[in-house]
Protein backbone atom coordinates (compact mmCIF):
# COMPACT_ATOMS: atom_id res chain seq x y z
CA UNK A 1 0.00 0.00 0.00
CA UNK A 2 2.98 2.33 0.01
CA UNK A 3 2.64 5.65 -2.26
CA UNK A 4 -0.91 4.82 -2.54
CA UNK A 5 -2.25 7.91 -1.28
CA UNK A 6 0.14 10.22 -2.15
CA UNK A 7 -0.92 13.89 -2.56
CA UNK A 8 -3.84 12.94 -0.11
CA UNK A 9 -4.47 14.84 3.15
CA UNK A 10 -5.33 12.85 6.46
CA UNK A 11 -7.03 14.25 9.77
CA UNK A 12 -6.51 12.52 12.37
CA UNK A 13 -8.28 13.55 15.53
CA UNK A 14 -6.53 12.63 19.29
CA UNK A 15 -3.15 11.90 17.13
CA UNK A 16 -0.47 14.18 18.75
CA UNK A 17 0.06 12.85 22.02
CA UNK A 18 1.51 9.03 20.83
CA UNK A 19 -1.34 5.84 21.32
CA UNK A 20 -3.66 4.63 18.67
CA UNK A 21 -4.28 7.94 16.84
CA UNK A 22 -0.68 8.56 16.14
CA UNK A 23 -0.26 4.60 14.90
CA UNK A 24 -3.18 5.40 13.01
CA UNK A 25 -1.20 8.86 11.00
CA UNK A 26 1.56 6.58 11.41
CA UNK A 27 -0.42 4.40 8.78
CA UNK A 28 -1.27 7.40 6.28
CA UNK A 29 2.01 8.93 6.11
CA UNK A 30 3.74 5.28 5.21
CA UNK A 31 0.74 5.00 2.24
CA UNK A 32 2.00 8.45 1.20
CA UNK A 33 -0.54 11.02 2.44
CA UNK A 34 0.64 13.82 4.17
CA UNK A 35 -1.21 14.10 7.66
CA UNK A 36 -2.27 16.95 10.03
CA UNK A 37 -1.98 15.62 13.90
CA UNK A 38 -4.12 17.28 16.20
CA UNK A 39 -4.37 17.23 20.17
CA UNK A 40 -3.74 18.42 23.78
CA UNK A 41 0.07 17.72 23.76
CA UNK A 42 1.69 21.07 23.90
CA UNK A 43 2.53 23.13 20.94
CA UNK A 44 5.99 21.86 21.04
CA UNK A 45 5.32 18.38 21.12
CA UNK A 46 2.54 18.32 18.39
CA UNK A 47 5.42 19.82 15.84
CA UNK A 48 7.76 17.49 17.22
CA UNK A 49 5.53 14.50 16.15
CA UNK A 50 4.69 16.36 12.81
CA UNK A 51 8.31 16.59 12.18
CA UNK A 52 9.02 12.91 12.74
CA UNK A 53 6.35 11.96 10.36
CA UNK A 54 7.77 14.20 7.75
CA UNK A 55 10.91 13.13 8.08
CA UNK A 56 10.47 9.56 8.04
CA UNK A 57 8.11 9.37 5.47
CA UNK A 58 8.95 11.95 3.38
CA UNK A 59 5.55 13.86 3.44
CA UNK A 60 4.05 16.68 4.44
CA UNK A 61 2.56 16.98 8.55
CA UNK A 62 1.98 19.59 10.25
CA UNK A 63 0.03 20.16 14.19
CA UNK A 64 -3.05 21.96 14.63
CA UNK A 65 -3.86 22.27 18.31
CA UNK A 66 -7.98 22.03 17.88
CA UNK A 67 -9.76 22.19 20.97
CA UNK A 68 -12.34 19.58 19.92
CA UNK A 69 -14.31 20.72 22.23
CA UNK A 70 -15.23 24.38 20.98
CA UNK A 71 -17.08 24.20 17.23
CA UNK A 72 -15.31 27.15 15.73
CA UNK A 73 -11.87 25.38 16.48
CA UNK A 74 -12.73 22.75 14.42
CA UNK A 75 -13.93 24.62 11.91
CA UNK A 76 -11.22 26.70 11.91
CA UNK A 77 -8.47 23.62 11.56
CA UNK A 78 -10.67 21.98 8.69
CA UNK A 79 -10.16 25.39 6.87
CA UNK A 80 -6.32 25.64 7.61
CA UNK A 81 -5.84 21.93 6.44
CA UNK A 82 -7.82 22.68 2.90
CA UNK A 83 -6.02 26.38 2.76
CA UNK A 84 -2.76 24.08 2.99
CA UNK A 85 -3.40 20.74 1.17
CA UNK A 86 -6.76 21.78 -0.88
CA UNK A 87 -8.60 19.36 1.03
CA UNK A 88 -9.32 16.83 4.08
CA UNK A 89 -9.48 13.77 2.22
CA UNK A 90 -9.25 11.87 4.74
CA UNK A 91 -11.03 11.90 8.06
CA UNK A 92 -10.47 10.14 10.98
CA UNK A 93 -12.08 10.91 14.00
CA UNK A 94 -10.18 9.36 16.72
CA UNK A 95 -10.19 11.57 19.46
CA UNK A 96 -11.93 10.02 22.58
CA UNK A 97 -12.43 10.75 26.40
CA UNK A 98 -13.58 8.35 29.17
CA UNK A 99 -14.62 8.36 32.73
CA UNK A 100 -14.67 5.90 35.01
CA UNK A 101 -18.10 5.68 37.47
CA UNK A 102 -21.15 4.13 38.19
CA UNK A 103 -23.85 5.90 36.65
CA UNK A 104 -25.47 7.42 39.95
CA UNK A 105 -21.93 8.57 41.13
CA UNK A 106 -21.10 9.74 37.15
CA UNK A 107 -19.87 13.94 37.06
CA UNK A 108 -22.55 15.42 34.53
CA UNK A 109 -20.05 17.45 33.70
CA UNK A 110 -17.93 14.14 32.64
CA UNK A 111 -20.72 13.20 30.59
CA UNK A 112 -20.80 16.37 28.86
CA UNK A 113 -16.80 16.15 28.03
CA UNK A 114 -16.89 12.97 26.99
CA UNK A 115 -20.29 13.19 24.51
CA UNK A 116 -18.55 16.84 23.76
CA UNK A 117 -15.47 15.10 22.34
CA UNK A 118 -16.51 11.71 21.07
CA UNK A 119 -19.68 12.58 19.57
CA UNK A 120 -20.25 16.17 18.85
CA UNK A 121 -16.69 17.19 17.40
CA UNK A 122 -17.09 14.48 15.15
CA UNK A 123 -20.11 15.62 13.74
CA UNK A 124 -18.79 19.02 13.59
CA UNK A 125 -15.74 17.51 11.71
CA UNK A 126 -17.52 16.03 9.34
CA UNK A 127 -19.96 18.54 8.93
CA UNK A 128 -16.64 20.87 7.70
CA UNK A 129 -14.57 18.51 6.04
CA UNK A 130 -17.55 17.20 3.51
CA UNK A 131 -17.88 20.27 1.29
CA UNK A 132 -14.30 19.97 -0.28
CA UNK A 133 -14.39 16.02 -0.30
CA UNK A 134 -17.83 16.24 -2.42
CA UNK A 135 -16.56 19.03 -4.85
CA UNK A 136 -13.65 16.55 -5.17
CA UNK A 137 -16.10 13.57 -5.92
CA UNK A 138 -13.85 11.24 -3.13
CA UNK A 139 -13.62 11.47 0.35
CA UNK A 140 -12.95 9.03 3.49
CA UNK A 141 -14.43 9.16 6.55
CA UNK A 142 -13.54 6.55 9.26
CA UNK A 143 -14.69 6.92 12.88
CA UNK A 144 -13.05 4.83 15.37
CA UNK A 145 -15.87 3.20 17.73
CA UNK A 146 -14.82 0.32 19.85
CA UNK A 147 -15.76 -3.37 20.74
CA UNK A 148 -17.69 -1.26 23.68
CA UNK A 149 -20.32 -0.15 20.69
CA UNK A 150 -21.54 -3.59 20.57
CA UNK A 151 -20.91 -4.50 23.78
CA UNK A 152 -22.06 -3.14 27.42
CA UNK A 153 -19.91 -2.65 30.51
CA UNK A 154 -19.91 -0.92 33.85
CA UNK A 155 -18.39 1.72 35.23
CA UNK A 156 -18.23 3.55 31.69
CA UNK A 157 -21.41 4.66 30.68
CA UNK A 158 -19.83 7.19 28.52
CA UNK A 159 -18.10 5.33 26.58
CA UNK A 160 -20.33 2.72 25.88
CA UNK A 161 -22.49 5.15 24.60
CA UNK A 162 -20.58 7.52 22.76
CA UNK A 163 -19.27 4.37 21.52
CA UNK A 164 -22.32 2.90 20.16
CA UNK A 165 -23.61 6.41 19.25
CA UNK A 166 -20.59 6.39 16.47
CA UNK A 167 -22.17 3.30 15.06
CA UNK A 168 -25.33 5.68 14.16
CA UNK A 169 -23.82 8.27 12.53
CA UNK A 170 -21.49 5.99 10.37
CA UNK A 171 -24.49 4.69 9.15
CA UNK A 172 -26.16 8.24 8.87
CA UNK A 173 -23.17 9.92 6.85
CA UNK A 174 -22.52 6.69 4.63
CA UNK A 175 -26.67 6.85 3.07
CA UNK A 176 -26.07 10.70 2.88
CA UNK A 177 -22.86 10.36 0.45
CA UNK A 178 -23.71 7.11 -1.21
CA UNK A 179 -23.81 8.85 -4.52
CA UNK A 180 -20.84 11.27 -3.97
CA UNK A 181 -17.43 9.27 -4.24
CA UNK A 182 -17.48 10.06 -0.24
CA UNK A 183 -17.65 6.46 1.97
CA UNK A 184 -18.04 6.54 5.71
CA UNK A 185 -16.93 3.42 7.64
CA UNK A 186 -16.20 2.63 11.49
CA UNK A 187 -13.54 0.47 12.58
CA UNK A 188 -14.12 -1.53 16.08
CA UNK A 189 -10.76 -2.48 18.15
CA UNK A 190 -10.31 -4.53 20.63
CA UNK A 191 -7.85 -4.21 23.47
CA UNK A 192 -5.08 -2.44 21.97
CA UNK A 193 -2.09 -1.38 24.08
CA UNK A 194 -2.74 2.39 24.21
CA UNK A 195 -1.41 4.82 26.62
CA UNK A 196 -5.30 4.82 28.33
CA UNK A 197 -5.56 1.18 28.90
CA UNK A 198 -1.70 0.28 29.84
CA UNK A 199 -2.14 2.89 32.83
CA UNK A 200 -5.73 1.07 33.73
CA UNK A 201 -3.99 -1.94 33.84
CA UNK A 202 -1.15 -0.28 36.12
CA UNK A 203 -3.46 0.99 38.06
CA UNK A 204 -4.84 -2.77 38.50
CA UNK A 205 -1.64 -3.99 38.98
CA UNK A 206 -1.22 -1.64 41.75
CA UNK A 207 -4.69 -2.06 43.29
CA UNK A 208 -3.99 -6.04 43.46
CA UNK A 209 -0.46 -6.02 44.46
CA UNK A 210 0.38 -7.98 41.25
CA UNK A 211 3.35 -7.91 39.08
CA UNK A 212 2.32 -5.58 35.72
CA UNK A 213 3.74 -8.18 33.39
CA UNK A 214 0.77 -10.92 34.65
CA UNK A 215 -1.86 -8.11 34.79
CA UNK A 216 -1.06 -6.56 31.26
CA UNK A 217 -1.11 -10.57 30.01
CA UNK A 218 -4.25 -11.58 31.43
CA UNK A 219 -5.93 -8.42 30.42
CA UNK A 220 -5.58 -9.39 27.21
CA UNK A 221 -6.22 -13.09 28.19
CA UNK A 222 -9.60 -11.86 28.28
CA UNK A 223 -10.34 -10.10 25.97
CA UNK A 224 -9.17 -11.68 23.13
CA UNK A 225 -8.85 -15.43 22.34
CA UNK A 226 -5.42 -14.46 20.38
CA UNK A 227 -4.54 -14.25 23.83
CA UNK A 228 -2.64 -10.86 22.82
CA UNK A 229 -3.79 -7.42 22.68
CA UNK A 230 -4.36 -5.82 19.22
CA UNK A 231 -1.37 -4.48 16.98
CA UNK A 232 -1.86 -0.41 16.64
CA UNK A 233 0.27 -0.74 13.60
CA UNK A 234 -2.54 -3.72 12.62
CA UNK A 235 -5.65 -0.36 13.00
CA UNK A 236 -3.58 1.65 10.91
CA UNK A 237 -3.46 -0.84 8.05
CA UNK A 238 -6.98 -1.65 8.38
CA UNK A 239 -7.91 2.30 8.01
CA UNK A 240 -5.65 2.36 5.21
CA UNK A 241 -6.87 -0.58 3.44
CA UNK A 242 -10.75 1.46 3.60
CA UNK A 243 -9.15 4.68 2.06
CA UNK A 244 -7.86 2.10 -1.38
CA UNK A 245 -9.51 1.44 -4.47
CA UNK A 246 -10.36 -2.10 -3.24
CA UNK A 247 -12.42 -0.58 -0.97
CA UNK A 248 -14.84 2.05 -2.54
CA UNK A 249 -17.72 -0.10 -2.82
CA UNK A 250 -17.67 -0.35 1.31
CA UNK A 251 -19.27 1.66 3.19
CA UNK A 252 -21.44 2.30 5.82
CA UNK A 253 -20.29 -0.62 7.68
CA UNK A 254 -18.49 -1.53 10.83
CA UNK A 255 -15.13 -3.25 11.32
CA UNK A 256 -13.93 -5.00 13.91
CA UNK A 257 -10.37 -5.51 14.27
CA UNK A 258 -10.65 -7.38 18.24
CA UNK A 259 -8.88 -10.71 17.98
CA UNK A 260 -12.02 -12.46 18.02
CA UNK A 261 -13.58 -10.56 20.75
CA UNK A 262 -16.80 -10.49 19.43
CA UNK A 263 -16.88 -14.40 18.39
CA UNK A 264 -16.48 -15.56 22.10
Amino acid sequence: MSEMLRGKCALVTGSAGGGLGYALAAAFAGAGANVVLNGLCSVADGDAAAAALAEEHGIEAVFDPADLRKESEIGRMVGAAVERFGCVDILVNNAVVRHFAQIEEFDPADWDASVGVNITAAFHAVRHALPAMKRRGWGRIINISSYYGWRGAENRIDYVTTKTALLGMTRAIAIETAPTGVTCNAICPGSVPTPAIMARIEEIARDRGEPLEEVARDYARQRSPTGRFVAMEHVGDLAVFLCSPASADITGTTVPIDGGWLAA
